[in-house]
């Protein structure tokens, strides 16, 4: 396809939606940000529908009509290449583009994070998932759908360990840890026992139970054993993962990028940092890591770029837009 017409990229995660209208030189024309895009909640076509009023509000900014040359969607929720096929024909279907390609948005933050589509992606939020990608199209990637697909962390997942055994420690059943202390008092509150009553029964929304993430990562840096235990294991899923992915691709034994993103792998815990970096010097000793954090729709609007086959000069534009 040639370098004509005006691009749409969008990101869709779980808690907004980014969207942006770019030139094929580089320049960001327009753009919005939306809700969240989460079709298993309110169905397919209602989650586009907020995605298509994103669009609309970016298209409106730019000035121009509501076509484009090409649209690079990276979305949430679209976990298995059936639901990339799905998605891309329904997208197809809103006739904003002939050219439409959805990706899974992990697919976003590595590209954000690489100078080609080459390399693997970590993200670390409120879950866990990683990507690889090489410029002939081939890619490295796992289901990431919970546990019944093999996952381990993310900062829910980190989160309800870190409940698991304060709630033992403080009961018997398990070890001593300062977390039987430590997460209670996030709430104001001072015992496990009235944590788990005051989650139980709603007094403690849901959605709350992510802060005691950070709080897991205090209390193992001032030397608690469990805590750290959980800090480890977390380094040695991020490994295994950007391991396996590499291995996919061949790329164990070459100089390749390792991108760690998300909010748990960018908030840059030493002791997280530096176990993931001693162990994957031994899996694949050549990786370079790197953490990402500009935007993940840069990630989407770099895939539109390399779409039309724009040259360095567009993505260095787009990139110091975004820095």
């Amino acid at each position: 396809m040639g370098v004509t017409g005006v691009l749409l990229a969008i990101d869709a995660g779980n808690s907004k939606t980014d969207v942006a209208v770019v030139s094929p030189g580089g320049e960001v024309l327009g753009a919005a940000r939306g809700a969240g895009f989460q079709p298993p909640v309110v169905g397919v076509e209602a989650a586009l529908d907020g995605i298509a009023e994103t669009v609309g509000r970016a298209v409106s900014e730019a000035g121009l009509p509501l076509s484009f040359a090409h649209v690079s969607a990276c979305l949430a929720n679209a976990d298995l290449p059936v639901e990339e096929r799905e998605l891309t024909s329904t997208l197809e279907a809103r006739g904003w583009s002939r050219s439409v390609q959805v990706h899974n948005d992990t697919f976003a933050v590595l590209r954000a994070g690489v100078d080609e589509p080459r390399g693997v992606a970590v993200v670390c939020g409120a879950g866990i998932n990683c990507v690889g990608m090489l410029p002939d199209g081939r890619t490295a990637r796992f289901p990431a759908i919970g546990r019944i697909s093999g996952d381990w962390g993310g900062g829910s997942g980190l989160a309800e360990e870190a409940l698991w055994f304060a709630a033992r420690a403080e009961d018997g059943r398990g070890e001593p840890t300062e977390l039987a202390r430590a997460l209670p008092a996030h709430f104001g509150l001072e015992t496990m026992y009235a944590l788990i009553e005051a989650l139980h029964l709603g007094r403690i929304p849901f959605e709350r139970r992510h802060e005691l993430t950070p709080v897991l990562f205090r209390t193992s840096a001032g030397g608690d054993a469990v805590a750290r235990a959980l800090v480890h294991r977390l380094a040695e899923e991020v490994v295994a993962l950007s391991s396996v992915a590499l291995g996919r691709l061949g790329l164990l034994d070459e100089e390749a990028p390792v991108v760690l993103g998300g909010s748990v792998l960018a908030a840059r815990h030493p002791e997280l940092d530096d176990r993931i970096a001693e162990l994957l010097a031994v899996k694949a000793p050549k990786a370079a890591i790197g953490v990402v954090t500009a935007p993940p729709v840069l990630g989407a609007a770099l895939f539109a770029l390399d779409a039309c086959g724009a040259g360095p000069g567009a993505a260095a534009r787009l990139r110091a837009h975004y820095s």
